[in-house]
C-alpha cells in the first residue's frame, strides 16, 4: 500500500497520537516578511488609518470549471447556490457525510461555469478527491500555497492577492482608480483601475473596517503593489504594510476561527476512501493538534456549522448535498456548542510570562502576537471541574490591549461568565514547537463575538452580525 493518511494513522496507533506528536514545527505564514514596521503599528493601522495585506502566498487556490461546476460545488458545500450570480462571492463551507466541518474557502463566481476558491488546504484536498471520486464533468486546476520555507528559491503563484482596509482606505481607492470607485456591495465583485491595469475587486473586510480585496495575474504583482503604495502617498494616507506576524491576529477581533480540525479522521465509506487517497505528507497527515485538551476520541475535536455560526448558510431547499441528513439531525440540538471570544485575565497572563524569568520549569510560553505552535489548537475551558468549552485560536490584540481567543462553549455559558482556561500541554509530546513547561490556569471572561465593536456593527448581514 502506498503511504497515505490511513497508513500514517496506523503507524501512530490512532489519529490523536499522530497529530499531537507531529514534527511539522511552527505553523508558518510563508514568504511575506514577518514585520514591515512592527506588529503593534500594523495592528493599529487596520483600526485607525489603512493597512495593506499581502495574501498572495498563504492560501491554496482551486479553479473549478466545466458544465457540472455549479452542481459539483453545490453538492459538496452546505451553501445555497440559488442567489449565486456572476461577480459574487460566498463563504463556502463543506462538511463530511457525518456533518462535521472540513474547512472553508472564499468562492468567487467568474463565469456561469467557472469558480475560483481560496483558502486552507483541507477544503482544496476534499474537493480534488470528490472530483476524482464521483462522476462530474469538471476540470480542476490546483495552485497550492507557497512553500513554508522556500529557502531563497523563487516562488510563483497563479494570482497575486492584496487587501486594503481601514477607515482611510476609500481615499486610496479613489486615488488609484483615478476617480470614485463603483459602490460595490458586500461580497460582490466589480472592476476598478490600479494605474494602467483593470483588476477585480471584492468588497470585503477582515477586522470590521472598509476594505477591498483585489487580485490578478502574479506577473503584475510588483506593479500593482507599487501603484497602491504610491496612491496612498498621493492621497496623504498612512498606509501600513502588514507582515505575517500581525496578519493572523486580525481574526481575533473579527471572530473567524481559521483552522478547525477537519472532521475526516473517522467514518466509513467515502471518508475511508478519502483517508486512503490523502498522502502521508498532506496537511491532514502532517498537521498538529496543540493545547491542554487531550481526548482518546478524535471526534471530540470536531465542530459542526451550527457551532461556528454558519447555520444560516445551509441550503435546506437543495435537493441533496453531502451531510444534509446529518445536519438535519443536529439542527436545534442542545449539544451544539456556540462560538464565543475569551478575554484572558491580564494578571494571569503576566504570571505565565513572569515564570519564564524564574529558575525551574516555566509555564508554557505565550508568544506575541500569536502563539502559533500548532495547526489546530484545543485548550480546555472549565467551569469548576467541568469542561464547558474549547479555546481554538489565540493571540494578542494591541488595539484591545489584551490576549483573546476564539472557541466554542456549551449553550448554558453566558456572556461575561468567568471561566478557567487550562494553558499548556499536560504531557510531553513529540511536537518540536513545544518546550518543556508546566501547565497552569488562566481566568477568561466570555465576551461577544466579534470582540471588536467595529466588526459587530460595520459588517453587512453575516454570521458576525447575527451572533
Amino acid at each position: 500500500m502506498s503511504q497515505s493518511l490511513t497508513t500514517a494513522i496506523a503507524a501512530a496507533g490512532d489519529p490523536v497520537t499522530m497529530l499531537r506528536n507531529s514534527k511539522a514545527g511552527m505553523y508558518v505564514y510563508p514568504v511575506v516578511a514577518p514585520e514591515f514596521q512592527n506588529w503593534r503599528n500594523e495592528q493599529v493601522a487596520w483600526r485607525q488609518t489603512a493597512v495593506l495585506f499581502d495574501q498572495s502566498h498563504h492560501m491554496d487556490e482551486l479553479i473549478v470549471e466545466g458544465p457540472d461546476a455549479t452542481a459539483f460545488l453545490s453538492h459538496h458545500g452546505v451553501n445555497s447556490f440559488a442567489n449565486f450570480d456572476l461577480n459574487r462571492a460566498k463563504h463556502f463551507v463543506p462538511v463530511t457525510p457525518n456533518g462535521h466541518v472540513i474547512g472553508d474557502h472564499i468562492i468567487f463566481r467568474e463565469r456561469e461555469d467557472k469558480y475560483i476558491l481560496v483558502g486552507r488546504a483541507p477544503t482544496s484536498n476534499w474537493l480534488m478527491f470528490c472530483a476524482a471520486y464521483g462522476k462530474w464533468n469538471v476540470r480542476l486546476k490546483y495552485d497550492p500555497r507557497s512553500p513554508s520555507r522556500p529557502e531563497g528559491e523563487r516562488v510563483l503563484r497563479e494570482h497575486y492577492r492584496f487587501q486594503i482596509q481601514g477607515p482611510d482606505a476609500p481615499k486610496i481607492f479613489e486615488k488609484m482608480n483615478g476617480g470614485p470607485v463603483p459602490d460595490i456591495k458586500f461580497f460582490h465583485v466589480d472592476w476598478i483601475n490600479i494605474g494602467s491595469k483593470k483588476v477585480q475587486a471584492l468588497r470585503h473586510g477582515m477586522s470590521g473596517a472598509p476594505g477591498l480585496e483585489i487580485w490578478g495575474p502574479y506577473k503584475d504583482k510588483d506593479y500593482i503593489q507599487s501603484t497602491i503604495l504610491q496612491a496612498a502617498r498621493d492621497a496623504g494616507v498612512n498606509l501600513v504594510q502588514c507582515g505575517s506576524r500581525a496578519y493572523s491576529t486580525n481574526t481575533l477581533e473579527s471572530g473567524w476561527i481559521p483552522s478547525p480540525l477537519p472532521g475526516i479522521y473517522t467514518g466509513d465509506g467515502m471518508l475511508k476512501d478519502y483517508r486512503d487517497w490523502l498522502g502521508a505528507d498532506s496537511y491532514e497527515s502532517a498537521g498538529a493538534i496543540g493545547g491542554s485538551f487531550v481526548s482518546d476520541n478524535i471526534e471530540d475535536y470536531y465542530v459542526n456549522p451550527f457551532e461556528l455560526g454558519y447555520d444560516f448558510y445551509i441550503g435546506w431547499k437543495k435537493e441533496d448535498f453531502i451531510g444534509k441528513s446529518a445536519l438535519a439531525a443536529m439542527k436545534g440540538s442542545a449539544s451544539n456548542r456556540k462560538k464565543v471570544t475569551f478575554e484572558w485575565n491580564r494578571e494571569d497572563v503576566m504570571k505565565v510570562i513572569a515564570s519564564n524569568f524564574e529558575s525551574g520549569v516555566p509555564f508554557k510560553w505565550i508568544d506575541f502576537p500569536q502563539p502559533n505552535y500548532a495547526s489546530s489548537s484545543a485548550d480546555m475551558v472549565m467551569l469548576g471541574d467541568k469542561m464547558v468549552g474549547m479555546s481554538m485560536f489565540n493571540g494578542y490584540s494591541y488595539n484591545e490591549r489584551c490576549m483573546l481567543s476564539l472557541g466554542v462553549v456549551s449553550q448554558e455559558v453566558q456572556e461575561n461568565d468567568i471561566l478557567t482556561l487550562k494553558w499548556g500541554e499536560p504531557e510531553t509530546t513529540g511536537k518540536t514547537s513545544t518546550e518543556p513547561h508546566r501547565q497552569t490556569e488562566i481566568r477568561v471572561r466570555v465576551a461577544a463575538t466579534p470582540y471588536a465593536a467595529e466588526a459587530r456593527t460595520n459588517y453587512a448581514d453575516s454570521w458576525r452580525s447575527r451572533s
